[in-house]
């Protein structure tokens, strides 16, 4: 692909004809090129209407047979130049373009912060293969529809800690939740105040427009120094919103195959007055998900309510190459002109 330079002389070169030329070119008015075949088409009606009126010369000529000669086709070689006379003209009009467009992406992102339950009874399989690995599959999509935005990843048992600091480097994010397995915390219990306070700790001098923690715990505060509500009110006091997300369902729930391999159960229950008041007070809202797909529709309706707006500059930089078959449509016609006035020309047709 070629692109014109300064350079007086580079519209000679043969390279804007090729294909690959042609075909990088945007065509500002391309339904010129729809003529082109029109051109011999038209040279062939004429020629057929002027058989039959053509001026002839009566001459003597010798006996015996003429022998055809190479140099007759000369007589066809100014009808051949003004064609493609005219189809330059047609590309010329057809206005070939290149454009180099250039996108700026801003945007003013928003902090949030995962807080993932990693108890034993995340294990629980009423959620296909199990609440945890679909809570992570989920997590995982929502990170892929943000712009921008910061976010921070906790996990939570018996005890809590930051696995992941309020950041943009969402590959490191998804590293981090692949990594997330069961007893990775040894202290087992469900501690969702303390998941509440390090979340606070990691936004509470953050300066983002919003400020978000999304909660997803199936099973009730049994651990922990801090009382989850106090957390909710303390979260409320720097400005983060809360989501909370009940995940599982309450009673019998498939747990793993016994040593026979049948099916054990277990009783599962879910604190929902307690979840419900944490978003209340944060702000927020509180879900239910008992499917997968329930957790999916969830993140994607918090993923609506807390979009961060992409403000999206263009910038055009648009460079004209007609002139370059203009150019050469202006050698081809001096060249039919001038081989209108020399031997090769029918002086009976002009």
């Amino acid at each position: 692909m070629l692109r014109q330079s300064d350079n007086l002389w580079d519209w000679l070169s043969p390279e804007w004809f090729s294909y690959g030329t042609l075909s990088s070119f945007d065509w500002v008015y391309p339904i010129v090129l729809y003529a082109l075949p029109a051109i011999p088409l038209l040279f062939l009606l004429k020629n057929l209407v002027r058989a039959n009126s053509r001026n002839k010369l009566d001459m003597a000529m010798f006996e015996g047979d003429v022998k055809w000669h190479w140099t007759s086709l000369l007589r066809f070689l100014p009808d051949m130049v003004f064609m493609l006379f005219m189809a330059l003209v047609l590309l010329a009009l057809a206005r070939p373009q290149q454009v180099n467009e250039q996108i700026e992406q801003t945007a003013e992102g928003i902090d949030i912060v995962l807080m993932l339950d990693v108890s034993g009874s995340m294990e629980l399989a009423d959620i296909t293969p199990n609440r945890l690995e679909a809570a992570k599959e989920v997590a995982l999509n929502f990170i892929d529809g943000r712009v921008q935005d910061r976010i921070g990843l906790v996990v939570f048992a018996g005890d809590a800690y930051s696995l992941a600091p309020l950041t943009t480097d969402y590959q490191l994010l998804r590293e981090n939740i692949n990594s997330i397995a069961f007893k990775m915390i040894p202290n087992d219990g469900t501690a969702i105040g303390s998941a509440l306070a390090i979340a606070i700790n990691r936004m509470r001098e953050s300066n983002a427009k919003s400020k978000v923690a999304i909660l997803i715990s199936d099973g009730e505060n049994t651990a922990g120094s801090l009382d989850p509500l106090m957390a909710a009110r303390l979260a409320f006091a720097h400005h983060i919103k809360l989501y909370t997300i009940g995940i599982g369902k309450d009673g019998q729930v498939p747990y793993q195959p016994d040593t026979n391999g049948k099916l054990i159960y277990v009783e599962s229950t879910l604190d929902e007055t307690s979840m419900r008041e944490i978003a209340r007070i944060g702000e927020g809202q509180f879900f239910r998900a008992d499917t997968k797909d329930a957790l999916q529709a969830i993140f994607t309706n918090i993923d609506r309510l807390e979009k961060t707006e992409v403000t999206e500059k263009r910038f055009r930089d648009t460079r004209d190459y007609y002139q370059v078959y203009l150019k050469w449509a202006l050698v081809l016609l001096l060249g039919w002109m001038l081989l209108k006035n020399t031997f090769i020309t029918n002086v009976l047709e002009d």
